[in-house]
């Protein structure tokens, strides 16, 4: 049943992951219809036979490279118990980030809000959506943990969690601007202190 895409589904999904690493690592506005069309092997009347305009691509393929990050966080927070190491899990996989488990191009999150801040709206608020729910997610895991008994009663949920996502793209930038998984390790090791000094 899951298989049974018609055959324009079937094509939407073609073009949304070839063109999910040129995207990724070009931006929207470095990528032009001829990178699509080369990677692709179809003509431009069939990209645009399957989207309105450029923009709807990268707007298909953003969600497509911020859902498999999720994915990956999501396969690994499910296989640990307590609410710190559910956390912890942020650093765990976005430490890979130079390791090649990220899509192409890196952290879609942080290129997205890069390049789209003045100059594309629509992909500003899809990057601005990822980040507010990623904050969102970090708040309710920290309310469990304190309903649990895991973690202080008292804490600033949004101060944390603003922090926690603020110093992994923060170290992200850092890490790639100047090609060192290091400078990300050291970053990360910062996230694991807060969410550690949580704890009851």
């Amino acid at each position: 049943m899951e298989n049974q895409l018609s055959k324009a589904e079937r094509t939407r999904q073609f073009i949304i992951e070839t063109t999910s690493g040129i995207f990724n690592t070009k931006g929207y506005a470095g990528t032009s219809m001829s990178d699509i069309t080369e990677a692709t092997g179809l003509t431009k009347g069939s990209i645009y036979g399957n989207f309105e305009n450029k923009e709807e691509v990268a707007l298909c393929v953003f969600d497509y490279n911020h859902g498999k990050v999720s994915e990956a966080i999501k396969q690994r927070m499910d296989k640990v118990k307590t609410y710190h190491d559910k956390l912890m899990v942020y650093a765990q996989v976005y430490d890979q980030y130079m390791r090649g488990v990220f899509p192409k191009g890196g952290c879609p999150i942080l290129n997205t809000a890069i390049e789209a801040d003045d100059t594309n709206g629509l992909l500003k608020a899809r990057a601005a959506k990822a980040v507010l729910g990623w904050k969102k997610k970090i708040e309710d895991l920290i309310q469990a943990g304190v309903e649990a008994g895991e973690f202080k009663a008292g804490l600033d949920h949004n101060q944390i969690a603003l922090s926690i996502v603020a110093l992994i793209e923060g170290g992200i930038m850092i890490a790639k601007t100047t090609d060192s998984q290091a400078n990300l390790d050291t970053v990360l090791k910062t996230v694991e202190v807060l969410i550690s000094q949580m704890k009851v």
